[in-house]
């Protein structure tokens, strides 16, 4: 297995999906680690393959959009930028500095400069804000 860094940015609206994003064998976030008015930006070194895959797993269950930049590890894979707009993942061929890049094949797949840069634009989402708010969860319970 191949450890390298990675960094996963991700947002959500309900309290519960929120509160339950708790890296595995670690205390819980306190309400003072969540960021105001920004999206929960996670950060690791040594990260199997550079995935967050509990995280990530939970975020595609629950449709939270989020994206992640895995490092290269020299011989094994190339750097990558993982997209999940809350409905669909797409993985972008990226430089070490996350420089999205696209090969010949891509640019004749695309076929015009447009879908080119539709390429570029779904590859640059935006996280929205973390927004945690309080009321009844999806389970029915009321958790606020």
């Amino acid at each position: 297995m191949d450890s390298f860094g990675g960094h996963c940015s991700l947002n959500s609206k309900r309290r519960s999906q929120t509160m339950a994003l708790r890296p595995t064998g670690s205390s819980e976030f306190s309400s003072a680690e969540l960021p105001l008015d920004e999206p929960l930006s996670l950060m690791a070194n040594e990260v199997a393959w550079g995935r967050f895959e509990a995280i990530e797993q939970f975020c595609r269950d629950n449709q939270l959009i989020f994206v992640r930049w895995a490092g290269a590890c020299a011989g094994s894979f190339g750097p990558e930028r993982v997209v999940f707009d809350g409905i669909a993942e797409t993985t972008f061929a990226v430089t070490d500095d996350d420089e999205v890049m696209i090969s010949r094949d891509d640019v004749r797949r695309l076929g015009s400069i447009a879908s080119i840069e539709a390429y570029f634009a779904a590859a640059d989402l935006t996280v929205p804000p973390l927004v945690i708010v309080d009321g009844i969860l999806p389970d029915g319970g009321d958790h606020g």
